[in-house]
C-alpha cells in the first residue's frame, strides 16, 4: 500500500508543480499582534481535516466501487505516442478539483500530447468587495479536494493570449468553484464559443459544463454533469443523460470525479479519430 501511494504522489498527483499553500504562507512573528494570532490559531483549526468536508485522493481511489478508477492510475500507458502531434488546452481557475485536472492531464501527456494550462487574466474585484489576493493569485490557479484547498498549479497562458488555431482540443476540470470563476470571464467565454464553431473536441466535467451553458452552446445537445448542475444544463437547453460519459458531436461531459478514466479515455478516442 505504502508503495501505492509513492505511485500516486509521483504519478497523477505530481504531475504538475503543486505548492503546499502553507509553505505560501510566510507569517513575521514580530508583526503577530495577540489578535491577529487568536485570528490565526481559529483558521488553524477551521483547515483540520475534521472541521473541512474534503476529498482526499487516496480515500477516492480505496472507496470500494471504484477498483477500475484506481487500476487508470496504477496500470501503465502503452502507447506512448497516441496522442503525439495533438495539443490541449486546460482551461481553469482558481477552486478546481484537484483529481479532475491531474487525473486527465497526466493520461494525456503519458499519452504523448502536449498541455497547457490557461487561466483568466488576473482581474482583482474592487476594494470595496473586501478581497484580498495573494501574489500567488497572478501566476497560479489554487487547487481543492471538495472544500479544502490543497495547492497551487501555475498556469502557462491567460485566456486573452489564446487562439483557437493553437489547440486541438479543450478540457475543463470542475470543482465548484472553479467553473464558477470561468464563467463570467469574457475571454474564457469568447475561446469556447469560437472553439465550438471550429468543430474542435470540448471536454468539460463535473460542474465544468455550466461554462459550456454560458457560452450558450447548449442547446439542442445531450450532455452530463454533476447532479446539482443538472437542472441549469436543462435550463440552457441541453439534454441532460445518465451517464460516466456522453459524447454529442464535438462536446465530451461526465459527471464526478469518479468518472475520470472513462471521460480521459473518451477525450482519447475522440482526438484518436481525427
Amino acid at each position: 500500500m505504502k508503495k501505492r501511494n509513492q505511485i500516486i504522489a509521483a504519478g497523477a498527483l505530481s504531475v504538475l508543480a503543486v505548492l503546499n499553500v502553507e509553505s505560501q504562507i510566510k507569517v513575521k512573528t514580530k508583526e503577530m499582534n495577540v489578535n491577529y494570532a487568536n485570528e490565526l490559531e481559529i483558521v488553524n483549526k477551521l483547515s483540520t481535516q475534521s472541521a473541512i468536508v474534503n476529498m482526499p485522493v487516496s480515500k477516492l481511489l480505496d472507496a470500494p466501487g471504484n477498483e477500475a478508477l484506481k487500476d487508470f492510475f496504477f496500470t501503465p500507458v502503452k502507447n506512448k505516442e497516441a496522442l503525439k502531434g495533438k495539443k490541449i488546452a486546460v482551461i481553469v481557475a482558481d477552486g478546481f478539483e484537484e483529481i479532475e485536472l491531474t487525473g486527465p492531464v497526466w493520461y494525456f501527456k503519458e499519452l504523448g500530447a502536449e498541455v497547457e494550462i490557461v487561466a483568466p487574466k488576473f482581474n482583482p474585484a474592487p476594494e470595496r468587495y473586501g478581497l484580498a489576493y495573494s501574489e500567488m493569485s497572478k501566476t497560479h490557479v489554487m487547487a481543492i479536494q471538495y472544500l479544502q484547498p490543497v495547492g497551487w498549479i501555475k498556469f502557462d497562458k491567460t485566456a486573452d493570449q489564446i487562439k483557437v488555431s493553437d489547440y486541438d482540443a479543450v478540457f475543463i476540470p470542475g470543482g465548484a468553484w472553479n467553473p464558477d470563476n470561468l464563467r463570467n470571464d469574457k475571454d474564457v467565454i469568447k475561446f469556447i464559443q469560437d472553439f465550438d464553431q471550429s468543430g474542435k473536441l470540448i471536454a468539460a466535467i463535473c460542474h465544468a459544463p455550466v461554462v459550456l451553458a454560458s457560452a450558450d452552446i447548449l442547446k439542442g445537445r445531450k450532455l452530463t454533469g454533476y447532479w446539482n448542475i443538472q437542472i441549469d444544463l436543462k435550463n440552457a437547453g441541453g439534454i441532460v443523460v445518465e451517464a460516466p460519459v456522453v459524447t454529442d458531436g464535438n462536446i465530451i461531459t461526465s459527471r464526478h470525479p469518479i468518472d475520470v478514466a472513462d471521460f480521459s479515455r473518451a477525450v482519447e478516442n475522440w482526438l484518436i479519430k481525427k
